[in-house]
């Protein structure tokens, strides 16, 4: 597997002292579609709540990955009072579009019909990933019960809907998401959202059906992008038209370009990045 391929796993720690920092419940089911259970590992803050909640979900192209790339991130946002998950969802090329968003929306409503017994604010929801997984926290952000991709993976009375979105650097449109000067960057982005689609065509209608942008309406959640001016993967031009459509739509947004970045970093970039998005979830889910 290339290099630049590899997710980028957020395990970094704000600051917590080892002892403060909450414990894991691992491999909790979710949801059941077909013969595949879907399992999340879930951080918890102590006391009664109820607290808004978040999912991390993790990158690798939809086709590989693991979600305990983000356990020490939910351990961390649940020590600043969040009920925090990372999600595990089936991959592709063995399971295309739209299995992933199904997964990613089961994992929604799960937590939202346990809510009670997790202490969790169930009109609450906030949801962060990188890359793949940044397409697919957008997904639960724009798009709305009838938009489809529910699947049946248990909970259908619940709503999947979040309220607050942050991006790191996950492709908001699939036909802009090829588009590239470079090569051999158009050959990898191509060779990624084939085996995600089954196709790059942009005039096949699952080409829009799966790029966020085509869910905006003024009633969307605020978002919150990283992107980086050097990303190999995801052209920076189209993190840039999804924020514009979503100012354009009356929705409150912001994009952080990294000047010099690629697709993903590290050092203080990243814990910078990372409190920031901290920050947004406070202001938006915990008024």
């Amino acid at each position: 597997m290339p290099r630049l391929l590899l997710p980028i796993l957020f395990t970094f720690a704000l600051l917590a002292r080892a002892e403060d920092v909450p414990k894991l419940e691992k491999d909790v089911v979710y949801g059941t579609t077909g013969d595949v259970e879907l399992k999340l590992d879930l951080a918890r803050p102590s006391g009664d709540g109820p607290f808004p909640c978040l999912v991390f979900i993790h990158g690798g192209g939809w086709s590989f990955g693991t979600k305990t790339g983000y356990d020490g991130a939910i351990r961390d946002f649940a020590k600043h009072g969040y009920v925090a998950a990372t999600l595990e969802y089936r991959f592709c090329p063995k399971y295309k579009f739209p299995a992933q968003v199904e997964d990613c929306k089961c994992a929604v409503r799960y937590l939202r019909a346990h809510a009670k017994e997790l202490h969790i604010n169930a009109d609450k929801f906030g949801a962060l990933g990188d890359s793949a997984g940044g397409h697919l926290a957008l997904m639960l952000g724009l798009m709305n019960k009838e938009d489809g991709c529910e699947g049946d993976g248990g909970c259908p009375e619940q709503s999947s809907k979040v309220q607050a979105v942050v991006n790191f650097y996950g492709p908001g449109d699939f036909d802009a998401a090829t588009k590239f000067d470079d090569a051999v960057s158009e050959i990898a982005a191509k060779t990624l959202i084939h085996n995600f689609l089954g196709t790059t065509d942009p005039t096949n209608p699952i080409v829009k059906q799966a790029s966020p942008q085509t869910y905006i309406d003024k009633s969307d959640p605020p978002v919150l992008t990283f992107h980086g001016s050097k990303d190999p993967l995801v052209p920076l031009s189209v993190s840039k038209t999804l924020h514009e459509k979503l100012k354009k739509a009356g929705v409150e947004e912001k994009l952080e370009v990294l000047e010099g970045k690629g697709h993903g970093w590290g050092g203080e970039d990243k814990t910078r990045t990372m409190k920031e998005a901290l920050e947004f979830f406070d202001a938006h889910l915990k008024k």
